[in-house]
This record gives structure tokens, sequence and C-alpha cells, in this order.
């Protein structure tokens, strides 16, 4: 049996799903696949995600679609929408209803996956450890203004002169992240890797305590 993951750009492909599924390794047993489907950004994977999921969904091992955007960066929220939870309450009920399925669902990384990195300060060069802010205790509650891809962005051109590569530094980040403490630290990733679980108790898997 196996997870479909969308996914909205290079970054999440390439760094998120090991990520995630070192996490899911060690509470299932057997352990599952995590197929990735990489949309060309946030847009197509709104538009798309209807037809994507169903076609997925109409495989007999498939138990779950799970889909993952940035909290930050999308327009579809509507006027008045504007704090954290709003918006992702908004979001996640209007894209599950147009995909329709119980067995898919629509997550956000608050409010973008660097967030989780920013979750332990220890996998930086030293450099930016030093220059990261104290907000970071609680990495979701970086915002909109400056959301988290960008904070890191600034703090890396000031220090080394280069900007943050996104995918190539991401991959590199994301290898050194102890899952569990993202875990810890980011309720909102807490609340779709627990899914993930309940999806796989619900199927029969075996959860390693």
């Amino acid at each position: 049996m196996s997870y479909i993951l969308f996914v909205e750009g290079h970054t999440e492909k390439k760094a998120v799903p090991d990520f995630i599924k070192r996490w899911l390794d060690k509470k299932l047993s057997p352990h599952q696949r995590l197929d990735v489907v990489r949309f060309k950004g946030w847009p197509e994977l709104v538009k798309d995600s209807p037809t994507k999921a169903q076609q997925y969904l109409a495989e007999k091992d498939v138990i779950a679609v799970i889909a993952l955007l940035d909290l930050f960066g999308p327009t579809i929220y509507p006027h008045g929408k504007t704090t954290v939870d709003e918006r992702y309450k908004w979001a996640k009920a209007y894209l599950e209803k147009k995909v329709n399925s119980p067995k898919f669902f629509q997550f956000f990384a608050v409010h973008e996956v660097e967030a989780w990195l920013l979750s332990d300060p220890h996998i930086f060069p030293h450099e930016i450890q030093n220059s990261l802010p104290k907000k970071i205790v609680h990495p979701e509650t970086v915002d909109f203004d400056e959301p988290p891809g960008k904070l890191l962005d600034r703090i890396y051109r000031s220090k080394t002169d280069r900007s943050y590569l996104k995918v190539i530094y991401g991959q590199q980040l994301f290898k050194k992240l102890d899952p569990d403490l993202a875990y810890d630290k980011c309720p909102y990733l807490k609340q779709m890797l627990d899914k993930m679980l309940d999806i796989a108790r619900d199927n029969g898997l075996s959860i390693v305590e």
C-alpha cells in the first residue's frame, strides 16, 4: 500500500518526502511507500488536484492522497481571511471539497516548508545560527510579512554574500533535520503526520508505539 503526496515544487519533491518517510518508517510496520507527484506551482496543484487525485485513488493499493502547499503564496483566500487559522481552515475545506473524496487530505506548511527547518537551528552553518531571530522558537509563527524562506534568504545574503538556494540547501538541511524535533515544534506539521498515521491505522497497519 502507498500514500501519494502532491507537492507544488522542486524543493518539496526533492527534500520533503524523505523527511516525512523517516518519521513514518519509525511508526509503521511494515513500511509504506510514499510516491510523490510534483506540480508546477500552487495554481496547477489547485486546478488539477480533483482530476489527478481521482486517477491515483482508482489504484487499489493507494490508501490516501495527501496534498501539501505552502500557506504563504496562494491567492485563493477570500477577502477578510487574514490569520493563519482562518486561511488554513478555509483553504483546507475548499480544496478537499473540490476533490470530494474521503481519501484526499489537504495540508499546508505554515508558512512554508522552511519553517520545519527552523525547528533546529543547529543544522545551519554557525554564522546563520547566530543570526536567526528568537521568534523561531515557534517556527510556524514566522509570518506572512517575512516567511521562513525569505528570512533565510535575507540572513544568507547578509552573512555569506550568497542567496539561500531553496532546492540545494533544502535537500542538505532536511537530511540533517530530526523529524521528531520538527513534529514537536510545529503543530500544523504534527496535524499532517498524525493524520497519515491515522490513515495507516484505519487500513489495518500496525503502529509502533
